[in-house]
């Protein structure tokens, strides 16, 4: 399915990347379970736990923002990181009018997370 350029091992509660770096790359989970979190008022909010096959960090990557989350390793876990040049040639063969939408679906997702993680944290308060 996706073309893998190298795969990476994490220890429990490695970052694999933070809350507002660059989005380079995309990554699918291999092995183990990768825990997303956002940073609210300083309270840490848990958004995601994803397992084998789950692919992440593709908002950044697409709309071409800060990482919206951090992903961090929850025990150990292997992720392979998506060929940059594949997804790019992948992506490049849709219609301008269709990477328009993907574009503009990664936006909305991004708030409606944003929206969401904070209406979770204004319960704990």
């Amino acid at each position: 399915m996706f073309q893998i350029a190298s795969y990476e091992t994490f220890q429990n509660g490695q970052i694999i990347f933070e809350e507002g770096s660059n989005g380079d790359w995309i990554y699918v989970v291999e092995e183990g379970e990768v825990e997303i979190s956002k940073n609210v008022g300083g309270q840490n909010i848990v958004v995601e736990i994803l397992k084998e096959g789950d692919i992440f960090g593709e908002m950044a990557y697409i709309d071409k923002s800060p990482r919206s989350a951090r992903a961090t390793a929850k025990g150990t876990a292997m992720v392979g990181i998506i060929d940059r040049s594949f997804f790019d040639a992948e992506f490049n063969k849709l219609s301008a009018d269709f990477q328009k939408i993907i574009k503009t679906v990664a936006f909305r997702l991004r708030k409606s997370t944003q929206r969401s993680v904070e209406a979770e944290k204004g319960k704990g308060a």
